[in-house]
């Protein structure tokens, strides 16, 4: 795409969507999502598979029209300007796909041709960036499926974008492949590009983002910052002592501890955190060693599945979920 596109509007997020839906027959795809994506995140949308996530996508970048609602890259918006909203934004939605027959070099030849300007200068640095430039002259039909999602990776960076929008860069890659793709996005989110990262891979998610959004059944349930969802999630403590049997009757009395059980590793319970130092004192004035007390974490896996429960809530509080 070309690089005289509509200007951006001064401090505007890079995405910025609200109330988006679309529908498709009986069947709500998105429902009603909002999302905003800020300058410098690395912004995981998170939803099992069907979930409405590439639907989203589509819209957002004016693929497809929403049925409700509005979508902005950079201020602008994809419906009223075309393919000039789409300056500094690339990526993919879905798979990168090329000519099977031709180079990869060519393929980025021809996408180079195809956004004009400059971008022609990039394509080395691209080749070089994603790890293909031993195998640039091979044909694109040749190329494993690790090697065409860094050359849709590599055609992204012609475009030199601000924002990066990938859909499940990493499904069908073996580990090895998986962690290269990984290391591949921190090194470009690293060098200063917004990445929006779609995916259904918790561990990737937790790995790389610092934002996110869980989708559930097309309608947003959390959007925030990651720390703080794992942080709201957890408040709960594994203790080790000289006398179990004995901690597990003063946690049960004490007040500020719930749900406190025996595990093949010691005790867990559920308190905040002056109720565990008052937990800390009781136990030392009983007689009894602490030898282990750790803080709980939660994984991302464990509160998505939380947060996905036909509830939608998994018992965050009301803060802390989507409108």
């Amino acid at each position: 795409m070309g690089r005289d596109g509509a200007p951006a509007v001064s401090g505007a997020p890079p995405i910025e969507a609200r109330g988006l839906v679309k529908r498709y027959g009986r069947i709500t795809a998105v429902d009603h999502v909002d999302l905003t994506v800020e300058r410098g995140d690395v912004y995981g949308y998170l939803g099992p598979n069907g979930a409405g996530k590439t639907t989203s996508l589509r819209m957002l970048l004016g693929l497809i029209r929403p049925d409700e609602g509005s979508a902005r890259l950079f201020g602008r918006d994809p419906l009223r300007d075309g393919a000039g909203a789409l300056e500094g934004v690339a990526g993919f939605v879905e798979a990168p796909r090329f000519y099977p027959y031709l180079t990869g070099r060519r393929n980025l030849e021809l996408c180079a041709a195809l956004d004009g300007g400059d971008a022609k200068t990039r394509i080395e640095r691209g080749l070089d960036t994603v790890d293909l430039s031993d195998r640039a002259r091979d044909r694109f039909g040749g190329y494993s499926h690790g090697m065409r999602q860094r050359l849709g990776i590599a055609a992204a960076l012609l475009r030199d974008p601000r924002l990066l929008v990938l859909d499940e860069p990493t499904t069908g890659l073996d580990p090895a492949g998986m962690r290269d793709m990984r290391r591949l996005i921190r090194r470009l989110a690293d060098d200063g590009i917004t990445v929006l990262l779609s995916s259904h891979l918790m561990g990737e998610v937790e790995e790389l983002c610092d934002r996110v959004a869980i989708v559930r059944s097309g309608s947003v349930i959390y959007e925030g910052a990651l720390a703080e969802l794992l942080r709201t999630a957890a408040g709960g403590y594994r203790l080790r002592t000289s006398d179990d049997a004995r901690a597990l009757e003063l946690c049960s009395s004490e007040p500020g501890i719930s749900e406190a059980e025996a595990t093949e590793d010691g005790l867990a319970f559920a308190a905040d955190e002056p109720a565990a130092g008052a937990l800390s004192l009781a136990l030392a004035e009983a007689g009894i060693e602490i030898r282990a007390l750790i803080p709980r974490s939660a994984s991302l896996e464990e509160l998505f599945f939380r947060l996905t429960e036909e509830d939608g809530n998994g018992g965050l509080p009301a803060r802390e979920r989507a409108s």
